[in-house]
C-alpha cells in the first residue's frame, strides 16, 4: 500500500501551515512521521508544490514528490503522486491530510480494510461524536446507510433535530469525519476525472463529487477521541500543547523506569 501526504503552502486561514512548527519540527514532518510509524503503509510520501517544504521533508530524510502548482484538491495531488512509474505496483493507494499530525491509526487501518475486504472502493472513518458539532461549520458531519456507507457530508448539522423530542434518536447519530481516505487504483483515477460538482463546491467538501457521481464511500464508524486538524493559530497552539505534554509523560516515564535500576545505598 502506498500512503500519500498532500501538502501544500496556500492555506489562508493558517498561512505557511505545513511549515509551521510542533515539537521543533514542521507539521508535515511530523505527519508523515506519524503514519509511516504505523507500518501499515510499504511506502511513504508527501506530495506538494513548494519546494521550501521539498526541502524540509528530505532534511528528515523522507520521500517527497513535487507535483504540478495547478491541482484543486489534495486528492488531485495523491493522484499525480500515484500515477508515477515507481508506484504503479501499488493497488491500494492512502491519502492522510497533511494537518492531521494526531491521526489515528485505528481510523487508518480502518479505512484501508473496508476497500481491501472489497466493501466499497473508497474507504473513510468518523467518529461518534457529541451534538456540539453540529454548530460548528468546521466539524465535518457525515451520515450513514445502514450498509455502513456514507449517503451525505456537510458543514451543516446532519442529522438535523427536527423535534427535540426525538434528541435521544439524534445523538448515536452524530459523526464527525475523520480525514483519512483509501482508494482502489480504479477510483481514484476515477474521483480526479470527474467534474467538480455544485454539491462540492458549494459546501468546499471534496468527497461530494465522488459521492454526487454514484461512487459508493465506505465509513467506518470508531469510537474515538476527536482529533481533529490544524487549521488555525489556536488549533496549533492546542496541538503544541498536547505534544509537549506527551513528551513530558515520556520523559517521567523513562526517568521512573531508571529509577527503579538505581543501585540503592545500605547502611551496615
Amino acid at each position: 500500500m502506498l500512503a500519500v501526504i498532500p501538502a501544500r503552502l496556500g492555506a489562508q486561514r493558517l498561512p505557511r501551515k505545513p511549515l509551521r512548527l510542533i515539537g521543533g519540527m514542521p507539521l508535515v514532518v511530523r505527519v508523515a512521521e506519524r503514519v509511516a510509524s504505523f507500518g501499515i503503509a510499504d511506502a511513504v510520501v508527501v506530495a506538494t508544490d513548494s519546494t521550501e517544504i521539498v526541502d524540509v521533508v528530505q532534511a528528515a530524510g523522507l520521500s517527497v514528490v513535487l507535483t504540478g502548482a495547478e491541482h484543486p484538491s489534495g486528492t488531485d495531488r495523491v493522484a499525480e503522486v500515484a500515477a508515477r512509474p515507481e508506484y504503479a505496483a501499488f493497488d491500494v493507494i492512502l491519502n492522510v491530510q497533511g494537518d492531521e499530525p494526531f491521526v489515528a491509526r485505528d481510523a487508518v487501518e480502518a479505512a484501508v480494510r473496508i476497500v481491501r475486504d472489497g466493501a466499497a472502493p473508497i474507504g473513510t472513518a468518523a467518529a461518534h461524536a457529541s451534538a456540539d458539532i453540529l454548530a460548528k461549520p468546521d466539524c465535518v458531519k457525515v451520515v450513514l446507510s445502514d450498509a455502513g456507507r456514507a449517503l451525505y457530508f456537510s458543514r451543516a448539522p446532519i442529522p438535523f433535530l427536527r423535534d427535540a423530542r426525538d434528541v435521544a434518536v439524534q445523538i448515536p447519530l452524530v459523526r464527525q469525519h475523520i480525514g483519512v481516505y483509501a482508494y482502489t487504483r480504479d477510483a481514484l483515477a476515477t474521483w480526479v476525472s470527474l467534474p467538480p460538482h455544485p454539491l462540492e463546491q458549494v459546501e468546499r467538501l471534496e468527497q461530494l463529487r465522488p459521492l454526487a457521481h454514484g461512487l459508493a464511500i465506505g465509513v467506518a464508524a470508531l469510537a474515538l477521541p476527536i482529533e481533529g486538524g490544524i487549521d488555525t493559530e489556536d488549533d496549533l497552539r492546542r496541538a503544541q500543547a498536547r505534544f509537549e505534554a506527551a513528551t513530558d509523560a515520556v520523559a517521567a516515564a523513562v526517568s521512573h523506569a531508571g529509577s527503579l535500576f538505581t543501585p540503592q545505598s545500605s547502611v551496615l
